[in-house]
């Protein structure tokens, strides 16, 4: 169960700022963020060797990125559906969020097995939801912190997010080149097995990397990475 915490602060200098924990099958091969797609060379992410697909993709130029979720009951690829890896892909490509997430939005998402996804530039920031029967449903995300793991956002009958989603809101909120304390809320590994979001190996799953990104009012986008647990992995920029 993977988590993106997405705050969205209008008029300000990083008007949209995400912090993600990947959670994984540890022995499934991946690839740090870079340029891995020839006929998307502006788009950076991270590859997933098995499916050549990704968890979160960042287009440098429009400064869109996309990260697709897990929902419940479906860790893992399954035979006959499409990798959930390809979304962020065609999310970031459309030139703006909300073109993106219009585009994902118009799919069958019977093709995938079910899928959360997150789509945001400076603009703002969007949630799709698919569930495997009809098309994916579009919300845009509140002014402010939203957590989304398996679930929806915010949603407190997920015990992580009624665990997280108080620490994000209540700290001290990112500001230009000082990420202050979203880097050690990502390394948090208190409370049971389903509040961490710094997930220790267990039964050959956990946390194998961590992502920050802020994408300016004005500027490139900036991707901080830590190619392993964040409590313990310092984070570089791609």
């Amino acid at each position: 169960m993977c988590t993106v915490v997405v705050l969205v602060r209008p008029g300000h200098a990083w008007p949209v700022t995400i912090a993600a924990n990947r959670d994984e099958q540890l022995a499934r091969s991946w690839d740090p963020p870079a340029a891995w797609w020839p006929d998307q060379p502006e788009v950076i992410g991270g590859r997933d060797r098995s499916a050549g697909g990704t968890w979160m993709a960042l287009h440098r130029t429009d400064g869109v990125v996309a990260a697709v979720l897990n929902r419940p009951g479906t860790l893992g690829p399954l035979a006959g559906k499409r990798s959930r890896g390809d979304l962020p892909l065609l999310a970031v490509s459309r030139g703006d969020a909300a073109a993106g997430a219009a585009a994902v939005g118009a799919l069958d998402s019977a093709e995938w097995r079910g899928f959360n996804l997150v789509v945001a530039d400076r603009s703002g920031a969007f949630f799709l939801r698919g569930t495997g029967l009809g098309r994916p449903t579009v919300d845009r995300l509140p002014e402010g912190v939203s957590v989304v793991t398996a679930h929806d956002p915010n949603d407190l009958d997920s015990p992580r997010i009624a665990r997280h989603l108080p620490r994000f809101a209540a700290a001290a909120a990112p500001e230009p080149n000082d990420w202050k304390d979203w880097p050690r809320l990502l390394g948090d590994r208190a409370g049971g097995p389903q509040e961490q979001l710094d997930i220790a190996p267990r039964g050959g799953f956990g946390t194998v990397c961590s992502s920050l990104v802020a994408l300016p009012e004005e500027g490139p986008p900036q991707w901080l990475f830590a190619p392993g647990r964040p409590g313990e992995t310092p984070f570089a920029a791609v």
